[in-house]
C-alpha cells in the first residue's frame, strides 16, 4: 500500500477532519480563525485508503511549529487512534525532514495518548526529540453529582465567603453573544489585574461565533447595576470551558468572581448537565479549589541532526537536558 504525503497552505482541507474534532480547538472553524488573524498554515497530511491524519502546523521564523496562539487549551493530531494511523504519523515524520530542521508541538494532552504517539512517530521518523512538561490544566469531572453535591465539597473558606458576599452582586448569564455584555465584559477586563489582551479581536471572533452556535455562557456580575465581574465560558458536548475570567480590582472586597463561578458552575452543572469543566492551561493556585484533577501538557521538540540548521537548537536541549538531571541528580 502506498500512503500519500500532501501539504497546504491554507486550512481548507482541515475541513474533512472535522469528525476527529474533540473541542473547539480541533475544529476547522478555529484553524480558519487563526489563519484569518495573520498565522501562516502549513497542513501535513499523510493518507493511505480510506485512512488519514493531518498536522495542522504552521510556519516559523525556525520552521515548524503547532498551529496554536496563547488562547488553546490544547493541540494534537487529527485523525483516527489506530496503529494504522500510528504508520501514517511515521511516514509524515519521515517526509516532513524535507520540509523544516526543526517542529515544536505543543501544548500536547496525554490522558488520550497524544504526545507519547507524535514521540514514538517521530523517533521512528528519524528525529531526536525532546519532550517536556510545558502546561498543566486543571479540570472538573462531575460524575453525575449535583451542583449542591459539588458545593458541599468545596474549601470551607470559599464556601463562607460566597454565603457572606453573595447578595451583593446581581449575576447574569448570556447564552448568546450579546453586544451589550461583550462589552461589560471588556470594561471589566480593561480594569482588572490582567495585562492587556494579546489579540482581543480573535477572542471576540471566536466569542462571536460560538455565540451564534449557542456553546457561549458568558456571564456577568453587578454591584449597583455596574459590571464588577465577568467570565467568558463555552459548552460543547458533555465538556464545559472555562476560557477567561476577570474582575474589577476595586471591587474586589466583594468576591464577586466567587459568586459568579459558583453561577456558572451551577449553569453548566444542572441546565447543561456536562460531564466534564476544563479550566484550561495555567497553575494559577485558586484553580485547585474549583477543580479536582490536575493533567500536564507537553512539548515536543522535533530535531532533525542531519541539517546543520538544527545543531544549535540540538546543542541547546542537550544542555538543558543536562542541567535538569545535575539539579534532580
Amino acid at each position: 500500500m502506498v500512503t500519500a504525503v500532501s501539504y497546504h497552505e491554507t486550512v481548507t482541507k482541515l475541513q474533512e477532519f472535522a469528525q476527529f474534532a474533540r473541542g473547539p480547538f480541533d475544529r476547522p472553524e478555529w484553524y480558519a480563525l487563526l489563519a484569518s488573524n495573520g498565522s501562516s498554515p502549513f497542513v501535513a497530511i499523510a493518507q493511505c485508503n480510506a485512512r488519514e491524519v493531518a498536522l495542522p502546523l504552521m510556519r516559523t521564523k525556525h520552521g515548524l511549529a503547532s498551529l496554536t496562539n496563547w488562547f488553546s487549551f490544547t493541540w494534537r493530531p487529527l485523525g483516527r487512534d489506530d496503529e494504522w494511523v500510528d504508520e501514517l504519523l511515521v511516514t509524515l515524520a519521515i517526509d516532513l525532514r524535507k520540509q523544516a530542521s526543526r517542529i515544536i508541538m505543543a501544548p500536547l494532552p496525554d490522558e488520550d495518548g497524544n504526545a507519547t504517539r507524535l514521540e514514538r512517530s517521530f523517533h521512528k521518523g528519524g528525529w531526536i526529540v525532546f519532550r517536556e512538561q510545558c502546561d498543566e490544566n486543571h479540570v472538573l469531572p462531575v460524575e453525575g453529582r449535583s451542583f449542591a453535591e459539588y458545593w458541599s465539597y468545596r474549601p470551607g473558606q470559599m464556601r463562607t465567603t460566597f454565603k457572606r458576599k453573595a447578595k451583593k452582586v446581581d449575576v447574569e448569564i448570556f447564552t448568546r453573544f450579546e453586544e451589550a455584555a461583550w462589552s461589560a465584559y471588556q470594561s471589566i477586563y480593561a480594569e482588572s489585574w490582567k495585562p492587556a489582551e494579546e489579540r482581543a479581536d480573535l477572542l471576540e471572533d471566536f466569542a462571536r461565533a460560538e455565540g451564534a452556535a449557542g456553546r457561549i455562557r458568558l456571564g456577568i456580575a453587578r454591584a449597583d447595576n455596574v459590571p464588577v465581574a465577568a467570565q467568558f465560558w463555552t459548552v460543547e458536548g458533555d465538556t464545559a470551558y472555562i476560557h477567561k475570567l476577570a474582575h474589577v480590582e476595586a471591587a474586589k472586597p466583594l468576591s464577586a468572581g466567587t459568586t459568579l463561578s459558583a453561577a456558572l458552575f451551577e449553569h453548566v452543572i444542572d441546565t447543561d448537565n456536562v460531564e466534564l469543566i476544563d479550566f484550561g492551561t495555567g497553575s494559577d493556585a485558586y484553580k485547585r479549589d474549583w477543580m479536582e484533577r490536575n493533567r500536564p501538557r507537553y512539548r515536543l521538540i522535533c530535531l532533525d541532526w542531519r541539517q546543520p540548521r538544527a545543531w544549535p537548537s540540538l546543542i541547546k536541549a542537550f544542555a538543558r537536558r543536562l542541567a535538569r538531571r545535575k539539579t534532580q541528580g
